[in-house]
């Protein structure tokens, strides 16, 4: 079936991924995929949750939002009514879980917190991968600052991390979804995964109709191959930058800490 935009059913929107794009951020990347821009800002701040405190380690949490036009209607702020949506917490913990997935804490140079930002600037679906992608690359400028400031000696960094959205649209299984395809999917899936292959998370969920064990794993192979690509593009944004980032053996997770944010 031909997709809305012309794409193949196992190809990528074009992905631009543009560094310090803004001035006073360690970490500052404006990613692009399609229509979806989301700013990812990577910021160094001293001290750490109570929860943390006096254990010596660092700690990677993070903040998303949507700004009010981001969408075809405007969006009131999050701050204005109050309270987060469910949504927003939930998406703030998926990118805090995958970077703390990849990062060595007991090595981030004793009890500093990075912050990372997502602001989404327009939404065409896949806000939430497209802000783990981009903020991998803002990371790693923080931690090379953090290197270059003597606050960190080596690069605590234990592998990459991209993701992506795969789905079932009348029937057929795709890679990233645009939001009209979003809208309409019968089967909606965000996966997570490291430069090494390994799965961070999934979250899938029947919109439509319930999916077989075959046509999950038909997904899978779909997010696999486009996260394959995504590594790539990440690892030319960085360059020579790209210090550390490769998988290193009896790699640690640390996402298993008690979540408090």
């Amino acid at each position: 079936m031909d997709r809305i935009d012309g794409r193949a059913f196992d190809q990528l929107r074009p992905v631009k991924i543009t560094r310090y794009y803004t001035k006073y951020g360690e970490g500052s990347v404006l990613m692009e995929t399609g229509d979806t821009k989301v700013l990812c800002t990577a910021s160094l701040q001293e001290g750490v949750p109570p929860f943390v405190k006096g254990t010596g380690q660092g700690w990677i949490t993070a903040e998303y939002s949507m700004l009010p036009r981001s969408t075809q209607v405007r969006k009131a702020r999050e701050a204005s009514r109050g309270k987060i949506q469910g949504r927003t917490h939930e998406i703030q913990r998926l990118i805090g879980r995958a970077f703390r997935s990849i990062v060595e804490l007991d090595k981030l140079g004793g009890e500093y917190t990075i912050w990372i930002d997502c602001d989404v600037l327009q939404a065409d679906g896949g806000t939430r991968t497209a802000s783990i992608t981009g903020s991998f690359i803002a990371l790693v400028d923080a931690l090379n600052y953090m290197k270059r400031e003597g606050i960190v000696e080596e690069i605590p960094l234990i592998n990459m991390i991209a993701a992506v959205s795969v789905g079932i649209v009348d029937g057929q299984p795709m890679l990233d979804l645009c939001f009209e395809e979003d809208s309409r999917a019968q089967v909606d899936m965000n996966l997570v995964m490291t430069g090494s292959n390994k799965i961070v998370e999934i979250q899938g969920t029947a919109e439509g109709f319930p999916f077989s064990m075959d046509e999950m794993y038909r997904m899978m192979r779909l997010g696999e191959k486009g996260i394959a690509q995504l590594i790539e593009a990440q690892k030319k944004a960085l360059g020579k930058d790209l210090i550390g980032g490769l998988p290193k053996d009896g790699e640690k997770n640390n996402s298993g800490q008690q979540e408090q944010e």
